[in-house]
């Protein structure tokens, strides 16, 4: 038995409202884990999603349409039975089922979903900016109040950092955002995707802190560690945003 709301929370880690459709999901009995390892059709954002305590057999589960499975777990009440309809080694199908209904979701073979890349070197992160609950709500309604904005940038002076949705060396609508670092080096202007870290943020948005890593060699990090569930993502950073 499974609570359908934990499900749907590691699902919507990765989904991030439409950004990741193809996934596998390794279910993992020796750890009693279930994860993903993902990256956006554009290849800017690759992330992993981990949740314990999952009691379910070992498999790798080919999910081609994620917002299909959402939709189908929508149908089912809170608590939920999970198993893995299986021919041979290769897992054909998932069925999900409460007291009363039952839904069955056909798995795509794994071979057809993008394997997401290893990061085979990374960089030193000069940068380690604090992520509050508060900068959370503040940088996801500064960026709904800048639809058109697609980007954010990471700023230094001297002393200090700030983020600053809607950068631009002309007079723009723009939110800034003074953050508090653990780690700290002056560096030039770096931006990223802020489409892409508004929904990171809203998707674990019940995590009371985190740490982004900022390096200036074009490459974010950002983990969540709430509950029983690991998720860690890295953002390529934007060129010619000056």
């Amino acid at each position: 038995m499974i609570n359908k709301q934990q499900l749907a929370r590691f699902i919507n880690k990765y989904y991030l409202n439409g950004t990741v459709e193809s996934v596998v999901f390794n279910s993992d009995t020796r750890n009693q884990q279930l994860g993903t390892r993902f990256v956006s059709s554009d290849k800017s954002l690759l992330g992993e999603v981990k949740m314990d305590d999952w009691q379910y057999e070992d498999a790798d589960i080919g999910v081609y349409d994620t917002e299909q499975l959402l939709r189908l777990l929508s149908v089912l009440d809170d608590k939920i039975e999970f198993s893995i309809n299986k021919a041979g080694d290769k897992s054909i199908s998932v069925k999900l089922s409460d007291a009363l209904s039952s839904v069955n979701y056909i798995l795509s073979d794994t071979s057809i979903i993008n394997k997401p890349p290893q990061l085979k070197t990374i960089p030193d992160f000069e940068l380690s900016i604090n992520v509050t609950s508060q900068f959370i709500n503040k940088f996801i309604s500064g960026k709904s109040a800048l639809t058109e904005t697609d980007t954010f940038t990471v700023i230094t002076d001297e002393t200090s950092a700030k983020l600053v949705i809607g950068y631009s060396p002309i007079n723009t609508n723009r939110v800034v955002i003074p953050v508090t670092t653990t780690t700290f080096e002056n560096i030039d202007n770096i931006s990223f995707n802020a489409n892409l870290f508004k929904e990171v943020l809203y998707a674990n948005k019940e995590c009371e802190s985190a740490l982004l890593e900022v390096s200036s060699e074009g490459l974010a990090k950002i983990s969540f560690k709430v509950d029983n569930f690991t998720s860690t993502y890295w953002l390529v950073a934007i060129q010619d945003v000056d």
